[in-house]
């Protein structure tokens, strides 16, 4: 192993931020793997994960059973991880810009149809290598105008040419759930079932440039483009898993998750281990566009009727919202059938406040389809 430290912040600025990956494996040995935590910074349980999988991919490199490089960011954003508001950490949002850290990554699928015409050919593995040779390039000419771009920047040019990216986040409370794209649902299959995600939310599209799509979406974007005679793989598995919610921070489910992670390393054959039996998938893969989110009526004082998981018909009542002063009572209902899977973790709420989130089998939305 080896470590990387990226300067983020230009010398003549006030901060001093620099960002750390540590390197293992060898390059060009079998399959690239990025893992990066906490991309949002005050979402915490990746960066225990990453402890427990450092300590493995140590052990591993030195037994020689790691037969692919694997690339670890415990820590992705050391600028939101110097924020906060008020004595609470605040590490979603760039406090300069108010950009979403996990938006605004560059798409660089339209730098590379314009670089890639008539180079492409009909082997498909000579197109891939051609495809992340221009991609690392189309990075590299990215000029940042902040520090946030600038840390954007980094961990983009370290896994856009990554054969599998694992982007380590959570919700407010939530139950294990997994966003990627479409064309990636058979291929995320083994780690939704070995991670006992209880939904995977699919789409070509989610909008706003979140970094998983950064990664994945240029395969498909330009296989279209191109057309079949020149075939164009989709080359990365990229996805945003989320580890369940910002409290679920334990040695227990660190150590359950990153053990989970390894075995889809073992059954990618990125480590040399005979694969653990998968187990019975929890739900199958529904459409990001099918994700029904709950807002409130009113203010009021939030109580749950369902808990996490729970598989709803539509109708069904989920939670109570109670104005504390009049006492008045309006029960929020599920409007799609499926399985409720993220909840907020606050207990009063202002009108229009998110409640929740279903996962729905019937795509109904369209534009941008994730929370900001």
């Amino acid at each position: 192993m080896h470590a990387q430290r990226h300067p983020i912040s230009l010398p003549e600025s006030g901060g001093n931020f620099q960002l750390s990956s540590f390197h293992f494996g060898t390059p060009g040995r079998g399959k690239k793997v990025y893992i990066q935590a906490a991309l949002h910074a005050d979402e915490i349980p990746g960066m225990l994960v990453s402890q427990f999988l450092r300590t493995a991919l140590l052990a591993a490199e030195a037994d020689g059973s790691l037969v692919g490089e694997v690339v670890l960011v415990p820590a992705a954003n050391p600028l939101g991880l110097a924020q906060a508001i008020h004595g609470a950490p605040f590490g979603r949002f760039d406090l300069s810009t108010g950009t979403n850290f996990n938006r605004a990554y560059k798409h660089v699928a339209g730098d590379l149809k314009v670089s890639l015409a008539g180079k492409l050919g009909a082997d498909e593995g000579a197109n891939v290598a051609l495809v992340r040779e221009h991609a690392r390039a189309s990075v590299a000419s990215w000029q940042p105008s902040t520090d946030a771009e600038s840390l954007k920047k980094i961990l983009l040019g370290l896994a856009i040419d990554a054969d599998i990216v694992l982007d380590l986040h959570c919700d407010n409370e939530a139950v294990i759930h997994i966003y990627t794209g479409t064309p990636l649902a058979d291929a995320i299959a083994p780690l939704a079932s070995l991670l006992g995600a209880h939904a995977v939310l699919l789409a070509l599209e989610a909008g706003e440039e979140p970094f998983d799509e950064a990664c994945s979406r240029l395969w498909w974007d330009l296989a279209a483009y191109f057309g079949p005679a020149t075939p164009i793989p989709m080359a990365c598995l990229s996805s945003t898993v989320e580890l369940r919610g910002e409290m679920d921070v334990s040695y227990a489910l660190a150590q359950q998750d990153a053990s989970a992670l390894l075995a889809f390393l073992a059954h990618s054959g990125v480590i040399a281990a005979p694969p653990p039996p998968l187990p019975v998938p929890l739900c199958a893969p529904t459409p990001l566009e099918g994700v029904a989110p709950l807002v409130a009526p009113h203010a009021g004082v939030l109580v749950f009727l369902q808990p996490l998981g729970a598989r709803l018909a539509a109708g069904d009542a989920v939670a109570d919202l109670i104005d504390p002063v009049s006492g008045a009572t309006t029960t929020v209902h599920a409007s799609v059938p499926g399985v409720f899977f993220a909840r907020t973790a606050h207990r009063h709420l202002l009108r229009g406040m998110a409640i929740g989130k279903i996962a729905g089998a019937t795509a109904f939305r369209a534009g941008k389809l994730l929370s900001q």
